[in-house]
């Protein structure tokens, strides 16, 4: 039952023993319910046969059933309440590891709106679902059988007159389960599918106003709202038509007691005690077999939430082992890549990058320049073929591992809404405040830094809000000054900056790549001019490799971008 738990609710191991005691106290529960009328019906067949020297010991039974549905009401709160309220917080804190162990591919595939719904909104689901209904039923379908077994040994016609009606009553909603589910899907589907869309519009906002799309925007967004509703509307009346025609059987149990109890009664097979005991227990019955039914669809509207999480989960993470890299030559063998399974972005790639040496990347945009660094880094994984690093295939080495040796300095610069020191501190977080000045200083951030009110402590706000494109950029040239690791990515790093700024950074980094494995990536073919080898790429091959010098005479793809290159500079102003 525990395995059950953890794949159909994905549940921690302590999770799903919780969630076993909470199903357990919830059967006892139901069973300690019945028990007062369990003991007034025989109380009042010896009553009325006579026999009333045993009172006390119907009171003193009636009394101890009350502290026994005390006593497990106490529990059954413990564990449907507390335990799955820290049970909530783990499954999110295992979420965040999970995610924090993906590879970056993942997160190409998946919206953060979406997955902010799967740490917040779906874990708080199954939160929900885990304290009111999941225990709740699963005790129900425990105590049943149970409760069948006893009203059948009283009298098996009465027992199947109570059973019967309340076994279809149950089984209406599991027979339409799966259409519940689809309904739930959609709708779930649409909401994440509005949530991306709000997203999208606070992010653009700037550039709605800018070209007078407010209208447009409003009228997609409240489309797509009805739309959404509309969805819900047709998945809650399916529930509720479900629920109508199960709700029937219900009230039919209660007449079909009434008959064959009368029946019987006048046929002189039970007294007038035993009938009004099996009304009383189809009453009970009803009862909690129209809680059970609704909580059944609780159940069945987290499915889809259970599956998003699910996928998280069960996602292969990045393995390695945590080795201790001393050489840093990359060697590239036969590397081929591809997002998805019909489009290959790399082909059968081999080069090397030696150690104090740098080495360049060029090709037209869209030749796989940055996915390249993204696997060399092992922010993505390749298909086939090997990296290797100190003898080391890098996917044998732990993300960790590999990241302490490698900085990383791509185009898309993400920083955090804090002070501009803790934002370049991220690059080594034991370093202190005069070390994160000096990389900033190399990095030729000054000049900007000086003119802010609060200087090192000012905020930048979300993703650098506050700050150019440029200044953005330098802070994360800082980083990797202050992480001074030995293999060292660059992603067209001067593509912000200005070229005043760039021949500063030029000399510093002169400074910062000395014994370091460098490759960088460039639209400004006059900055690599210098370097050691020059890699190009067409079309996701390597179409030739070697220093400037060579490559002008023998790659015909490397000559088309150095005239294009300067052509651009030409007209530039």
């Amino acid at each position: 039952m525990k395995e059950h738990f953890k794949n159909k609710f994905q549940v921690s191991e302590k999770g799903a023993r919780g969630l076993i005691k909470a199903t357990l106290l919830s059967f006892m529960l139901y069973i300690s319910n019945i028990l007062p009328a369990g003991v007034l019906m025989m109380f009042l067949d010896e009553y009325l046969m006579g026999n009333s020297k045993d009172k006390w010991m119907y009171i003193v039974l009636s009394a101890a059933a009350i502290v026994l549905i005390f006593i497990f009401l106490w529990y059954e709160y413990e564990a449907l309440y507390n335990a799955t309220y820290k049970e909530s917080a783990n499954l999110r804190v295992d979420i965040a590891k999970r995610l924090s162990s993906l590879p970056l591919s993942f997160f190409s595939k998946r919206d953060l709106s979406d997955l902010a719904q799967s740490i917040m909104e779906d874990v708080a689901a199954v939160e929900h679902a885990m304290s009111h209904a999941i225990p709740k039923v699963y005790g129900f379908y425990f105590f049943i059988p149970t409760l069948g077994v006893l009203l059948l040994i009283g009298n098996w016609k009465m027992g199947l007159a109570v059973i019967l009606p309340m076994f279809f009553r149950f089984l209406i909603p599991i027979a339409f389960k799966s259409k519940n589910i689809k309904g739930n899907e959609k709708f779930h589907a649409i909401l994440r599918r509005n949530s991306e869309s709000f997203q999208e519009t606070i992010e653009l906002s700037q550039e709605i106003k800018g070209f007078n799309l407010k209208e447009q925007i409003n009228e997609k967004l409240y489309s797509e709202m009805e739309e959404g509703e509309k969805v819900h509307i047709k998945a809650e009346l399916g529930g509720v038509l479900v629920m109508g025609i199960s709700t029937l059987f219900s009230f039919i149990s209660l007449g079909v007691v009434l008959f064959v109890g009368v029946k019987l009664a006048l046929a002189g097979e039970i007294t007038i005690i035993y009938l009004l005991g099996y009304i009383l227990a189809a009453m009970k019955i009803k009862d909690l077999v129209d809680i059970s039914a609704e909580t059944m669809l609780e159940i069945y509207y987290i499915a889809p939430r259970v599956a998003k999480i699910k996928e998280i989960k069960t996602t292969p993470v990045q393995k390695g082992k945590d080795i201790n890299l001393k050489d840093f030559d990359i060697n590239l063998k036969n590397i081929s890549f591809s997002y998805d399974s019909d489009n290959k972005v790399l082909k059968d790639i081999s080069f090397t990058a030696k150690q104090g040496e740098v080495t360049a990347l060029v090709g037209e945009s869209g030749c796989g320049k940055t996915t390249l660094l993204k696997l060399i880094s092992r922010l993505y994984d390749y298909d086939d073929g090997k990296i290797i690093i100190d003898g080391h295939d890098i996917k044998e080495i732990s993300t960790d591992a590999l990241f302490s040796k490698t900085s990383i300095v791509f185009q898309d610069v993400v920083l955090f809404n804090n002070s501009i020191l803790e934002n370049i501190r991220i690059g080594r977080a034991n370093a202190s405040d005069e070390e994160v000045k000096e990389a900033a200083r190399l990095a030729n951030c000054m000049d900007f830094i000086d003119k802010l009110l609060d200087g090192f402590n000012s905020f930048i706000g979300e993703n650098g809000a506050e700050l150019s494109g440029g200044e953005r950029q330098r802070l994360s040239i800082a980083r990797a000054f202050l992480k001074d690791a030995p293999i060292l990515i660059l992603d067209e790093i001067s593509a912000s900056l200005d070229a005043e700024n760039e021949r500063a950074i030029q000399e510093s980094l002169n400074h910062l790549i000395k014994d370091k494995t460098v490759i960088v990536i460039s639209h400004r073919l006059k900055s690599i001019e210098n370097a050691d080898k020059i890699v190009v790429l067409d079309g996701g091959l390597v179409e030739s490799e070697g220093a400037h010098g060579e490559l002008i005479k023998k790659s015909k793809v490397y000559k088309n971008l150095i005239e294009k290159s300067n052509m651009a500079e030409e007209f530039s102003y």
